[in-house]
């Protein structure tokens, strides 16, 4: 009986095997841990063979922990960090030992040139993204700049998830959640964009096929089905990048749903028909064929580890931080703390810095401690207007990651945008989600939205507290132009230092 589905996640820390049942229960799940190269200060890269070499291991780990696993897999499906840009040759050989990942930042020089000899008109439209070191297209460049042999030598460019597809089945493709966010495909068509391609030099021919995620990719080949103990011929799946398959899986899929992905930083996901045009917005092609537009916020969970290590030298524990910020009042007895410790990542102010506003003696750690959990909040309030579009606030956010286990800041960010919060039963969303694309590839659920509705459970729901709504909405406009009025000072802080 093939009744349990296989996912593989290619993280940037490790990579993860993990084993569904079709009723999106984890029977087990394993991982490795992978070395993340950083050759300079910005650069940051990773050995695709070691993501193989990952998988072969955590899939046999997964495997050999279930009774009867092997010959139960129905299907399999990898989700993987994206934008990291792998190229190989002819014959399937990789051309560089190392892909330069998504947070390798070595290519701000060629995107600052495309910025200044290039007109936002000839690219917003086409991408629906602005540039950014992030996209492949900008590592590509870099590479034809700085290793041109690679590049001559290479036949196909893929993503981390797409190797490990390639060395599962021999086949050759991206999905359009990671095209989406290339900075090469055209958002109008789904198709590789002969106007990117011209602007920024890069072969088509380099370029696989765009296919949807539950594409059925190919079969499991004889030696990698060798090598992961597992039987040939199981169907591999195109799957997606793990950022929008982790939207699916915590049922983040069509118009109305938001979702908070709060970990060291975060990442603020609104979902719309179409993507929104606007350069400090970025915008991903979901699983479901919607569009994901999406800001990211260095400020998120590095702001309360800050205090706990600034406040305490680290000696509470996170438990004691979050009771002494549930002592405080809604509002922190009107104290501001602006969250930029690391500056911001998009918008005109990259240099902004973190402050506290409206100290008296009568603050005390409590208040501390509740100002940095609502000024994080109020950070994203103030994107979340333009992240809306035309539709309004949404109706529910869904929390992931380590953000959703402190119920207080959920219910200070629910009362601070005025929306309920869900929060996912099982947080491994990205592995739910490959699973929900499994279940609707091989038919055994007739649609990705009743996928969902089996596999994906909310174990709470977080209402606004009337009292915090009214609060945080008299407080918002002082955060605002206390954020804007700081403005001119940051670069007299940059020229004290």
């Amino acid at each position: 009986m093939r009744d349990l589905y296989l996912a593989i996640d290619v993280g940037t820390g490790s990579i993860r095997a993990a084993l569904v049942d079709q009723y999106g229960a984890i029977l087990k799940i394993c991982h490795r841990e992978h070395e993340q190269i950083v050759p300079q200060f910005g650069w940051s890269e990773q050995r695709p063979a070691d993501w193989w070499l990952g998988a072969i291991e955590t899939v046999k780990d997964v495997i050999q922990s279930v009774d009867g696993a092997a010959r139960r897999i129905s299907a399999l499906c990898t989700c993987g960090q994206m934008h990291g840009s792998v190229l190989i040759d002819a014959d399937g050989q990789l051309t560089r030992e190392a892909a330069l990942l998504w947070n390798d930042k070595r290519t701000a020089t060629q995107v600052e040139k495309f910025i200044q000899h290039t007109n936002s008109d000839d690219y917003l439209a086409i991408t629906a993204n602005a540039p950014s070191p992030a996209w492949p297209a900008f590592k590509l460049m870099w590479i034809a700049e700085n290793d041109p042999l690679a590049l001559e030598n290479a036949a196909t460019l893929l993503m981390p998830k797409d190797y490990i597809n390639f060395m599962l089945t021999g086949e050759r493709a991206q999905d359009w959640t990671e095209a989406s966010m290339s900075f090469l495909m055209d958002c109008t068509t789904g198709d590789w964009s002969d106007e990117m391609l011209a602007l920024t030099g890069i072969s088509r021919s380099l370029l696989p096929p765009i296919k949807s995620p539950s594409d059925i990719l190919g079969s499991l080949q004889p030696v990698p089905a060798n090598q992961m103990g597992l039987p040939e011929g199981i169907p591999v799946l195109v799957g997606a990048g793990d950022y929008p398959m982790a939207l699916l899986g915590s049922g983040v899929i069509k118009p109305g749903l938001a979702s908070d992905v709060t970990g060291t930083s975060t990442i603020i996901t609104v979902i719309h028909q179409h993507p929104i045009f606007r350069a400090d917005i970025s915008n991903v092609r979901t699983v479901s064929d919607t569009w994901g537009s999406l800001t990211l916020l260095d400020a998120g969970g590095d702001a309360v580890r800050w205090a706990r290590r600034a406040f305490h030298d680290n000696r509470r524990s996170y438990e004691e931080v979050a009771d002494a910020a549930g002592r405080a009042s809604a509002g922190s007895d009107s104290l501001f703390f602006l969250p930029y410790l690391a500056g911001e990542r998009f918008g005109e102010y990259r240099n902004s810095r973190a402050q506290f506003f409206g100290l008296t003696a009568s603050h005390g750690a409590p208040e501390l401690h509740r100002a940095v959990l609502e000024g994080v909040a109020f950070s994203v309030r103030k994107e979340l207007a333009l992240l809306q579009g035309d539709v309004g606030r949404p109706d529910y956010f869904v929390a992931a990651s380590g953000g959703a286990k402190s119920e207080l800041w959920l219910e200070i960010k629910a009362s601070m945008y005025n929306v309920p919060y869900l929060v996912p039963e099982e947080l491994e969303c990205g592995v739910i989600g490959a699973a929900v694309l499994m279940a609707v590839a091989l038919d055994d659920e007739p649609s990705i939205e009743e996928g969902i509705r089996k596999m994906v459970r909310y174990d709470k729901e977080i209402l606004p507290n009337p009292e915090w709504v009214e609060k945080y909405d008299k407080m918002a406009p002082t955060f605002e132009r206390l954020y804007e009025y700081s403005q001119p000072l940051y670069a007299e802080l940059e020229a004290l230092q």
